[in-house]
């Protein structure tokens, strides 16, 4: 598979580099190392597919061309869209020309996050009472400094996309009840502080999100009928720890089970592989994900600039 890349910026250069030898061309209006700067000037039958690294207002228009020209493409998260129907529109136009439009979620990847999925999917904690999660970054002065990122509803798209996509691998389809809990601006113009919440979907769920953790950081708790499970931090940021505790009854100290990675991410390769997977495979295109993302985010995005 050829592959070129969009967007010669920091995911650019990752999806370069784990592309490895299927890489063929890069594309950026500014950066003088890429080999284009318009994607017009590709020629189409140099490659069979994209990975998209972009700003969110320009994916729709992009992805349109790539898809229509029969382009499988992996995309980086959120696909975002103006109308809800432009993303159906996008998934139609890639299933009638059977490629492959797919929105890179690489923290599905994560080792500890499989490890959660496969607990839940057991059956082993019993019933899920709640779940909580933190992702945070000490990114403020950057997104601050940057012409395109401090605006509209922050940091809520960029980590709450993750951890809303987080909760659909672990849990399956859920409903569109999330409300905010709170969104602030401490630092910059967009919120980089926000916490959003559900209380209807089964088991509850909590997202705090922010760019003031100035040492990156992830937790999660999962409380439940037998027991708990939690994971600290990512393999990026490593060590990462995830821990299962077995209830004892009626009351006492659960024993516990930890595994602790030390290792190099490994999501980006996986993901590129799985990716190439779908598109050897011929899997049919299948949005629904990010159409709910969407609606989600949108409608939480108004209510934390509001």
């Amino acid at each position: 598979m050829r592959v070129i890349v969009v967007g010669l910026g920091v995911q650019g250069y990752k999806r370069r580099k784990f592309a490895g030898a299927d890489f063929v061309a890069s594309v950026d209006p500014v950066n003088p190392e890429a080999d284009y700067k318009s994607v017009m000037d590709v020629p189409l039958g140099d490659y069979d597919a994209v990975l998209a690294c972009v700003p969110d207002e320009p994916k729709v228009e992009l992805l349109t061309y790539f898809l229509s020209n029969g382009k499988h493409v992996l995309v980086e998260k959120p696909l975002w869209a103006a109308r809800d129907e432009d993303i159906s529109e996008l998934e139609r136009i890639a299933r009638a020309k059977g490629v492959v439009c797919m929105t890179a979620y690489n923290h599905r990847f994560e080792p500890h996050f499989v490890r959660m999925r496969d607990l839940i999917a057991s059956g082993e904690l019993g019933t899920i009472y709640s779940c909580r999660m933190l992702y945070g970054n000490g990114t403020a002065r950057l997104v601050r400094e940057s012409a395109w990122r401090d605006q509209g509803a922050g940091v809520l798209p960029d980590l709450g996309s993750h951890l809303l996509d987080t909760c659909r691998f672990w849990f399956g389809p859920l409903d569109d009840d999330f409300r905010l809990i709170a969104a602030n601006c401490f630092e910059n113009r967009a919120p980089d502080h926000v916490i959003i919440g559900s209380e209807a979907n089964r088991p509850r769920i909590e997202l705090e999100m922010t760019l003031l953790m100035w040492r990156n950081h992830f937790t999660c708790d999962i409380l439940a009928e037998k027991g708990t499970a939690h994971i600290e931090s990512l393999c990026k940021w490593g060590p990462s720890t995830f821990t299962r505790r077995t209830r004892v009854l009626p009351s006492g100290r659960p024993p516990e089970q930890a595994v602790t990675l030390v290792q190099d991410d490994p999501t980006w390769a996986l993901e590129y592989a799985h990716f190439k997977a779908l598109v050897q495979g011929g899997a049919a295109t299948d949005l629904s994900d990010d159409l709910w993302l969407q609606r989600t985010l949108r409608r939480l995005g108004e209510d934390a600039v509001s």
